[in-house]
């Protein structure tokens, strides 16, 4: 399986789509909403802030792309070919997700080494540890909804649904903008978004607080969630392909 995921990596490194949303995008956008119309100690709070969304949601476009790549395999028959190799379904899946949680560390790394060398960002050494553990390992369930797209769809709605998702959990989740900013309702409604719950937990470390249990307790339930969409999505594919 070890074979599969480096085939996995190296496509995913010749992916255009995979370079511009799950690295360069985010790292982009943090350096201009962070240098631009902001100054004193609000850009400083800002620099911290927004570190933590970006990589957020870099990570989150970076599983989302990974899901696309699915679908592209159903459409070339690449998919077909791996299910009369040795390799059972299940090792298939996991070496996807496998690869999906791979291929978001580098925007989390462009992000945060971009707010610590450019923007004078400074935490102690397991402030930085905790936070890239904490979004690597809560990129999960975007990675299982990717799949879940990727095998039910084609590879251009798979594409568009997945960029769909992406935009819609960043604004509701309040990764492009503060969610103090939202009316009560919306600002409720985020709360329970897994873009929200993902964010939040990286973000109370950063900003030296414990993460709050039941925003984990959301975010496994969407964990549980997106899982299940994503068997039953491989399970679907495997009646057509």
């Amino acid at each position: 399986m070890l074979g599969y995921i480096r085939l996995e990596i190296a496509r995913s490194r010749r992916d255009t789509g995979y370079v511009i949303l799950g690295f360069t995008m985010p790292v982009v956008m943090y350096l201009i909403f962070t240098n631009l119309g902001i100054a004193g100690d609000d850009r400083t709070w800002a620099a911290l802030h927004v570190m933590v969304s970006m990589a957020a949601f870099g990570a989150i476009g970076s599983a989302f792309n990974n899901g696309t790549g699915i679908a592209e395999d159903r459409t070339a028959g690449w998919l077909r070919q791996l299910r009369i190799t040795p390799l059972a379904p299940v090792r298939v899946i996991a070496g996807k997700a496998g690869t999906g949680m791979l291929v978001v560390l580098p925007a989390i790394a462009g992000v945060c080494l971009s707010a610590a060398l450019l923007n004078g960002v400074r935490l102690e050494i397991w402030q930085w540890a905790s936070i890239v553990l904490l979004l690597w390992a809560g990129s999960l369930p975007f990675t299982l909804l990717g799949l879940a797209i990727g095998y039910r769809f084609s590879g251009q709605t798979a594409a568009v649904l997945n960029i769909a998702a992406n935009m819609a959990l960043a604004i509701v989740g309040g990764l492009w903008l503060p969610t103090e900013g939202f009316p009560s309702w919306l600002k409720t409604l985020a709360e329970w978004t897994p873009s929200f719950t993902y964010a939040d937990l990286a973000r109370k470390v950063a900003f030296g607080q414990a993460p709050e249990a039941g925003v984990a307790l959301i975010l496994t339930g969407w964990l549980v969630a997106f899982g299940i969409l994503a068997v039953y999505g491989y399970r679907r594919a495997g009646r057509v392909v």
